[in-house]
């Protein structure tokens, strides 16, 4: 088990390095929009991985943490597809928000719930605050992530009259800002598991 959390933090680790990097406009001109589009589908993957390998473990017993773990998978997939259709798909096709766009949104709904659950399970109650310990900085870190990708992905959104995004530098600024909170909650878990694992080695030293 420990294992797998080192092998999760990583794979979030190196996803939201893909979306944190992926949106900004001078990397687009440096690798071309196809292999940008690329990055965040390869991101994905890297998410879903991760999701997966945290999902597995858990007791089958409907608990929150289940809940939050299932959740958050389901919106990894959902990203899949998005940004697997967003490699053939532009913005100005007619299909571009039923094929993109849509899945975007469901997925970054499914990550809201997924991170206010996992907030739950931390804080005890959504009233309350996360202690502050290092998992009640990641279950914060990760929700203010998700809001993030929430509203990149309301942003994102494609009005069919100018195929244009309704704020598209917003939208790009918050898949960056979302993705720096996975980010910054991947390195915790990091740390915390590092830290764990050099206490268990005092202890059998000592």
């Amino acid at each position: 088990m420990r294992h797998s959390t080192t092998w999760i933090a990583v794979l979030f680790a190196a996803g939201s390095t893909c979306f944190l990097v992926a949106p900004f406009p001078g990397f687009v001109q440096l690798v071309g929009q196809q292999a940008d589009a690329g990055v965040f589908f390869v991101g994905s993957l890297l998410f879903t991985s991760a999701a997966t390998l945290q999902w597995l473990p858990l007791n089958r017993a409907r608990t929150t943490e289940w809940w939050s773990s299932a959740w958050q998978l389901v919106g990894t997939v959902f990203f899949n597809a998005t940004t697997f259709r967003a490699l053939s798909t532009a913005t100005d096709s007619s299909d571009y928000n039923r094929v993109v766009w849509r899945p975007d949104a469901l997925g970054s709904v499914c990550f809201l719930v997924s991170g206010f659950l996992a907030y739950v399970v931390v804080a005890g109650s959504w009233r309350r605050r996360p202690p502050r310990t290092n998992d009640g900085r990641i279950a914060l870190v990760n929700l203010a992530g998700c809001v993030a990708f929430g509203v990149s992905a309301a942003a994102a959104h494609v009005v069919p009259s100018s195929a244009q995004e309704l704020d598209a530098r917003l939208a790009n600024a918050t898949t960056a800002l979302g993705a720096l909170g996975f980010l910054a909650g991947a390195l915790l878990l990091l740390r915390g598991e590092r830290g764990r694992l050099r206490a268990g080695r005092s202890a059998r030293s000592g």
